[in-house]
């Protein structure tokens, strides 16, 4: 079994290789070609592909052998401030290069440099000002590839200067077979296709998420893997308590719904996962809690609220003690013994 990161090992070596974005790659190849490229603006959800993308480009267009002479690669959720934009991003991008480097017979190697600033989105307004500025004055001799989640956290001066590229969401069967893919290069064993259908789950259209999860199943059980070695250590609640929770609801005796919160605390799940988890469960098509359209949209936003109680530092128990009491109070059993809410 590899050592490496499976993530680093199964990356994407060039554009073509990026999978599930075939707009965005036939537009990009065309740049490639011509060896001139714009500013950059990639957005879309977590581990689709952008920052591979960005650096299979850079790959492209100038070899192993300038990469790292003409390529800038920064964390903008790490380095965020308007000092690294003046000193670091600034300093590399006034750097002249060689129109006539070495490697110009095997790549393009295009007369400028490239930064890549992955998760621009977390860069404060100031700081991406600065940016814009810099982007104004150096574009002759450097590009910029910026990289976001949100990219209504850009400012309008950046995203006007960008040609902009949505990245789709991956598609579950994608997904899998990517999955299935490593584990027969890597001579793991998967007993079952649940264990694929809960490493999707969990990481919900993050590739990188799932591949990272599928390498860390493999250290700690071997060379096969079973469906509950994956919420092992996937850190998800198991679906049974989520399913007690919500047959909390028809408890109306408080002194029960606070020994099973409790409880349910005490195993070490989180908070936020358990009512995220709850949010999920009550949306799917095999709830076993009856509720209707309405009864669904007063718990959700229950939901939302204790989430946002949450974020802002509200304790875990009480907000689990509140979200739960909220559906007992509400809660009822129906005729056939079913709980029911209204």
């Amino acid at each position: 079994m590899s050592q490496q990161l499976w993530t680093e090992k199964y990356r994407p070596k060039t554009v073509d290789d990026v999978v599930h974005q075939e707009e965005v790659v036939n537009a990009l190849k065309n740049s490639l070609q011509e060896g001139n490229l714009p500013h950059l603006l990639f957005y879309g959800p977590p581990g689709n592909g952008k920052t591979s993308t960005a650096t299979a480009i850079a790959k492209q267009l100038f070899g192993p052998e300038l990469y790292k002479s003409r390529v800038l690669e920064l964390n903008a959720s790490d380095e965020r401030g308007i000092n690294v934009i003046r000193t670091k991003v600034k300093q590399f991008a006034q750097t002249a290069v060689s129109e006539n480097p070495p490697s110009k017979g095997k790549y393009p190697c295009p007369p400028f440099k490239i930064i890549i600033l992955d998760e621009a989105d977390s860069m404060t307004v100031d700081a991406q000002s600065a940016l814009r500025r810099t982007m104004e004055t150096y574009s002759s001799v450097t590009r910029f590839i910026l990289i976001c989640n949100y990219v209504s956290r850009i400012i309008d001066p950046i995203t006007s200067r960008c040609a902009k590229f949505r990245f789709k969401p991956l598609d579950n069967t994608l997904l899998k077979e990517r999955l299935q893919m490593i584990a027969d290069k890597e001579g793991i064993t998967l007993q079952d296709s649940k264990v694929l259908d809960r490493v999707v789950s969990h990481s919900e259209g993050d590739m990188r998420k799932a591949i990272t999860t599928l390498q860390s199943a493999s250290r700690m059980f071997g060379f096969s893997i079973a469906e509950k070695h994956i919420v092992e250590i996937s850190g998800t609640v198991p679906e049974e308590l989520i399913v007690n929770i919500l047959k909390l609801s028809k408890e109306q005796d408080v002194n029960v719904i606070k020994k099973e919160v409790e409880r349910v605390i005490k195993q070490g799940y989180a908070a936020y996962q358990i009512i995220n988890q709850l949010a999920n469960y009550i949306l799917s098509d095999h709830c076993e809690v009856k509720l209707d359209d309405l009864q669904k949209s007063k718990i959700l936003l229950k939901i939302a609220s204790c989430d946002k109680c949450l974020i802002d530092g509200a304790d875990e128990l009480l907000q689990l003690l509140s979200l739960v009491s909220f559906m007992a109070q509400t809660a009822g059993v129906d005729s056939d013994g079913d709980v029911s809410m209204y």
